[in-house]
This record gives C-alpha cells, sequence and structure tokens, in this order.
C-alpha cells in the first residue's frame, strides 16, 4: 500500500500546475501567452523573473521531493519510480485535463535527489549552449540528452536508468513543436550580448 501511495502522491504532487496557479493569482492563462507552456520558460516571459523564478523552484521540488523520499525510505528504485512519476505528472497534468509542462525542471529535481553530481555536469552543460547559442529549448534538449551519458561516466546505479531515459524520451517528445522551430529557424531565442 505505501509502494502505491508514494506513485500516486509523486504523479499528483507532478501534476500540481503552479506555473498555471501563478499566472491566475495575476489574471493570466499561461496557456494562451507566449508558447502556452506552464513551464519555467513561459513564466519568465509572460509574468516576469521573480514569477519565473518561484515556478521554476516549485516545479524543481516536484520532483525532488518525491524521488528523495522514495529513495530515503523504499529504496533507491522507488525514488527513481517517484521522480518518473513526478515528471509524468507535471507533462500530463490531471488537473489541466492530461496538459501540461515539458518536465526539465521537475526531471532535473528528480536527478538532483538521486544523483546530485549528474545535474550539476547537466545544468553547465544546459548553461554553456544557451549561453553560447541562446536558445534555452535547444539547452534543455542537450543539457536531457546528457544525463545518460554522465549517469553512465560516474557509474550510476543501474536502476536510475528506468527512471532517465523514460523522463528523457518525454522531454525530447514534449520538445518537438521546439525542435520544428529551431530547424525552421524560427525558435525563439535569448539574446545575451
Amino acid at each position: 500500500m505505501k509502494f502505491l501511495g508514494l506513485l500516486l502522491g509523486s504523479y499528483l504532487m507532478g501534476a500540481l500546475p503552479f506555473g498555471y496557479l501563478f499566472g491566475k493569482l495575476r489574471g493570466i492563462d499561461l496557456r494562451a501567452h507566449g508558447s502556452g507552456n506552464i513551464g519555467t520558460t513561459n513564466a519568465f516571459r509572460v509574468l516576469g523573473q521573480k514569477a519565473g523564478i518561484i515556478v521554476f523552484l516549485c516545479d524543481l521540488a516536484k520532483g525532488l521531493i518525491p524521488a528523495l523520499l522514495g529513495k530515503i525510505f523504499l529504496g533507491p528504485g522507488w525514488g527513481a519510480a517517484a521522480g518518473l512519476l513526478a515528471v509524468i505528472g507535471h507533462n500530463w497534468s490531471v488537473f489541466l485535463r492530461f496538459r501540461g509542462g515539458r518536465g526539465v525542471a521537475t526531471a532535473a529535481g528528480a536527478v538532483l535527489a538521486l544523483m546530485p553530481k549528474v545535474i550539476l555536469l547537466a545544468f553547465g552543460i544546459w548553461v554553456v549552449v544557451v549561453f553560447l547559442l541562446g536558445y534555452i529549448s535547444l539547452g534543455s534538449i542537450i543539457a536531457s540528452l546528457s544525463v545518460p551519458v554522465i549517469a553512465l561516466i560516474f557509474r550510476e546505479p543501474w536502476i536510475y536508468f528506468l527512471f532517465i531515459v523514460p523522463a528523457l524520451i518525454f522531454i525530447v517528445f514534449k520538445h518537438l513543436p521546439n525542435i520544428r522551430r529551431l530547424r525552421r529557424g524560427t525558435e525563439r531565442r535569448i539574446r545575451f550580448w
């Protein structure tokens, strides 16, 4: 029963649409503005820097808390399963008719709970790609793809790959519109200079 409770609780925590809720507090439906996404990037663009940071931290916590609780109380495999359910909840939220974000921040939270060294390097890769090329989506995709490679280098437990691989597939799938825009040269860019 506790295993089922962990998985259901992880999904429901992941499904909490913080970006949508913070937007509603300001009378803005994030789904109708910018990219239409409820995640961190669109929150930054539409709601501003402070709200974007809060949404990022909340989405990160949605992955971190379930994965950490599962890992501590039930073992690494259950931590990985809880992290995956949180990502699924974020991407396909029951509270938003099974629509949601792209899962990057939530997955990062789960990886932080399970493999802190891996997420630090992956974040470094994200920063470099975004700074040099100006595409947040491309940075998110490349950083996500780097996670299993870095995990292999650090010889992380194989059980974590049961979380990493599906989460990676979900993240890339959710970024397909961004990938199409990148190919067409119409993806929004951040200019640092």
